[in-house]
């Protein structure tokens, strides 16, 4: 009875057939199931495999084999001019007007009505009285390269350097800015250029990491820790951070009861127990990092102390940096360690100003030319001493912010200038790049108007000096492609190399 009521609508006879009509609804079950999951799973995967096809018109293998991520020396796409980086990097905005890109048109109409329209990012404060530069420019150099009286050590190793008087972002905020400048595009979460350089090309060096950020003792700059992100990279990737003070690297020797044979025999148990871990965890790439970290961390007890030492340097290297005065020592000393990092095969430096440092909103005429003091002479110094030791042809020596100032008068109670990403300057040094000057802002230095370098061209063009073709440096995420670009028309800039 049981079995005719319930499959009496399936016409099953009140004698049996209880075998066969599962049978068949089982079927009928299955193939509702399978079709059903078809159709969800379909638009997916037709979706991958049209992501995955290139121009050649096939489809990428997916990668089926176990994908190692570790910091050892890999191979460019093409041949390299540039194999190390230094970045001083800004933070807040310099003044381009002020400093590299003199418009002598601000100081005829000074604190008369601007001609034309501003983009303010500050509305509350904002003047249309136009601000002429307080300070002197003067030609240096084989190219007649505009320098202000704010930077008398830049001037002398200006024929070294490429100016370049053309960047945008147009992002007018510093947190989008800087993503954009540190890390592709104005939004977070994404890996810092360093990252994206020590995941393509390793390191040289076996006991220090390829990335590294030395922050300033007055604090990090605007987005913190994201500044060396690794984004979505494995966390091998991310910036390992150089202090200003000591101990430079937190945790990084054991205590006084651990040293020696002691340590020796726990730590080769743990790396014989990681080892057993990770092998029975295949694809965890994030826990291979991890172990890779830990063993990296046991290396830099030696090397990275000894890296950070500028005891071994001479008195006429540690003056050049400008270690004998107060107002230089701190960031001659971050520059010098970087040297000594490129040196010793680190691929990627950054060097950080503190939170808002060139963020000159009000009181620039005080404030600007302390600034300048702080970072001009270590600046000069490191590609001097690079130039010197052989090493500035293979290593790209940069300075800039995430953007510039406006022409115009904010605050006038306490005159300063607001953001303005829309044409501002940087240089660069070494690597690949030529010397000289490069683009132009219209007459008040406003937009950037000739040979304009968005981020995206910036990046495309470092990535090339590196050995990297943009398209072919990728990562898959979420099943999706990522690059450093993200699908920006980034450009090589022929015009900025040697």
């Amino acid at each position: 009875m049981f079995k005719r009521a319930i499959f009496s609508n399936n016409n099953v006879s009140a004698d049996g057939g209880f075998a066969e009509a599962t049978r068949r609804d089982l079927t009928v079950s299955s193939r509702r199931h399978f079709l059903a999951k078809s159709v969800i799973g379909a638009g997916p995967l037709a979706m991958a495999c049209m992501m995955a096809r290139e121009s050649n018109g096939e489809v990428k293998k997916p990668q089926l084999g176990k994908q190692n991520f570790d910091l050892a020396a890999k191979p460019t796409h093409h041949p390299a001019r540039a194999k190390a980086m230094i970045s001083m990097f800004m933070q807040g905005g310099p003044s381009q007007v002020d400093m590299l890109d003199p418009k002598p048109i601000l100081n005829e109409l000074h604190m008369q009505k601007f001609p034309g329209k501003i983009k303010y990012d500050n509305a509350a404060q904002a003047s249309s009285k136009v601000f002429g530069s307080p300070w002197k420019f003067q030609k240096y150099g084989e190219h007649g390269t505009d320098v202000s009286e704010l930077l008398p050590h830049f001037s002398e190793i200006v024929d070294d350097a490429l100016v370049i008087r053309s960047m945008h972002t147009g992002v007018n905020n510093h947190g989008q800015s800087i993503h954009a400048m540190n890390n592709g595009r104005p939004t977070q979460g994404r890996p810092a250029l360093g990252s994206w350089l020590a995941y393509a090309l390793g390191t040289e060096s076996d006991s220090l990491p390829a990335y590294i950020a030395m922050t300033d003792p007055g604090g990090l700059p605007v987005e913190g820790v994201l500044n060396w992100s690794n984004g979505w990279l494995p966390s091998l990737y991310q910036g390992t951070v150089i202090r200003p003070v000591e101990p430079r690297i937190l945790n990084l020797q054991p205590p006084p009861k651990m040293k020696g044979e002691v340590q020796r025999h726990y730590l080769d148990l743990l790396s014989q127990l990681n080892r057993q871990h990770a092998e029975s965890r295949p694809g965890e790439h994030e826990l291979r990092a991890r172990i890779s970290n830990f063993e990296l961390a046991e290396k830099m007890q030696f090397s990275a102390e000894e890296a950070t030492d500028l005891t071994r340097e001479s008195k006429a290297t540690r003056i050049m940096y400008g270690l004998d005065d107060e107002a230089t020592r701190e960031f001659g000393e971050r520059c010098l360690i970087a040297r000594r990092l490129v040196e010793r095969g680190v691929r990627f430096v950054q060097v950080f100003t503190k939170n808002q440092y060139w963020d000159h909103h009000g009181g620039i005429v005080k404030s600007l030319p302390s600034s300048c003091k702080k970072i001009d002479k270590p600046a000069a110094a490191l590609v001097r001493d690079l130039k010197q030791r052989g090493l500035l042809d293979t290593t790209v020596v940069h300075w800039g912010g995430e953007m510039g100032r406006l022409p115009v008068i904010q605050n006038e109670a306490n005159i300063g200038r607001d953001h303005n990403t829309y044409g501002f300057t940087q240089w660069v040094a070494g690597g690949g790049f030529r010397s000289g000057m490069h683009g132009a802002t219209d007459e008040f230095g406003h937009h950037a108007i000739e040979g304009i370098v968005n981020h995206y061209d910036y990046h495309a063009t470092l990535l090339h000096l590196f050995g990297l073709e943009p398209s072919r440096l990728t990562y898959e995420q979420n099943a999706r492609e990522q690059s450093l670009l993200d699908g920006q028309p980034g450009e090589v800039i022929q015009e900025l190399l040697a």
